[in-house]
């Protein structure tokens, strides 16, 4: 039987299910690879926010990573909720000892606004993690945390591109999402530009929207893709999963991790020939 390429996820759970770990796992199966866990923190979260968080010891981090790594080994790596400068600077440190792409979600807020990175962790996220990514994926709000940079627009997505590029990573995907109009973002490595564009959906539901496309993202570039298909493709992947996102609970419901197998058993089956 064929291994599937491996991805490994560090990141924060989301009890309900929509985001962090979970989201991961889910969209690494959806895109066909297999998805390992370094768990850093546990939230207490569902639709309407997030109503407690605790980090894992940073032993507990690192004994998690090495237990995966040095064992079944890696083709990609992808970093989500890292809260204190301690457990960002313990990661940046095992991503550099490890051979695979990495893509580093920089998550700063949850959805609902609430805080998800101690502020004075920011200057270790610049310093130590950021320059062991091979794609940074912030949105708008993540933007500003880094650079001080206020996107409204997507020449402000260039000057933030560049600025999150000084920080060290390969390639930067600035996600416009909570701009106006369609859903843009910007890929670029400061010399290729890559803009994605998708019609902006009627749907609330939209929890786990970073997670899920920088988890896609890993699972591409685990599967031999260069970083502008691995986003590309990643792209389309979470738009069909906002197209679908459903409601839970009283708050903001998850995107739809299983859209494709949905479609695909929705279909007639072909006629007998």
């Amino acid at each position: 039987m064929d291994i599937p390429p491996r991805v490994l996820t560090v990141a924060g759970s989301d009890s309900g299910g929509g985001a962090g770990i979970q989201a991961d796992l889910k969209t690494m199966l959806a895109l066909g690879v297999h998805g390992m866990s370094v768990l850093t923190a546990i939230t207490a979260q569902n639709s309407l926010g997030v109503q407690g968080a605790w980090e894992l010891p940073v032993e507990a981090v690192r004994a998690q990573y090495r237990s995966v790594v040095d064992d079944i080994g890696v083709q990609a790596v992808k970093t989500g909720m890292l809260s204190s400068a301690e457990l960002v600077e313990t990661v940046a440190e095992l991503l550099t000892g490890t051979d695979a792409p990495v893509v580093v979600d920089p998550v700063g807020v949850s959805k609902h606004g609430d805080p998800l990175l101690a502020a004075s962790a920011l200057d270790s996220v610049r310093t130590k993690l950021l320059p062991a990514a091979t794609v940074a994926t912030p949105n708008l709000d993540e933007v500003a945390q880094l650079t001080g940079i206020e996107v409204r627009d997507e020449a402000g997505m260039r000057r933030a591109a560049e600025a999150v590029l000084g920080f060290g990573p390969r390639w930067a995907l600035i996600k416009g999402g909570h701009l106006a109009g369609d859903a843009v973002d910007l890929l670029t490595d400061g010399g290729e530009e890559h803009w994605l564009r998708a019609p902006r959906h009627d749907n609330r539901h939209t929890h786990g929207t970073g997670c899920t496309l920088a988890s896609a993202v890993a699972s591409g570039l685990a599967q031999g893709l260069t970083v502008p298909e691995a986003v590309h493709a990643a792209k389309e992947y979470v738009t069909g999963a906002i197209a679908t996102g459903f409601a839970l609970g009283a708050g903001i419901g998850p995107v739809d991790h299983g859209w494709r197998f949905r479609q695909s058993a929705r279909r007639p089956p072909e006629p007998a020939r």
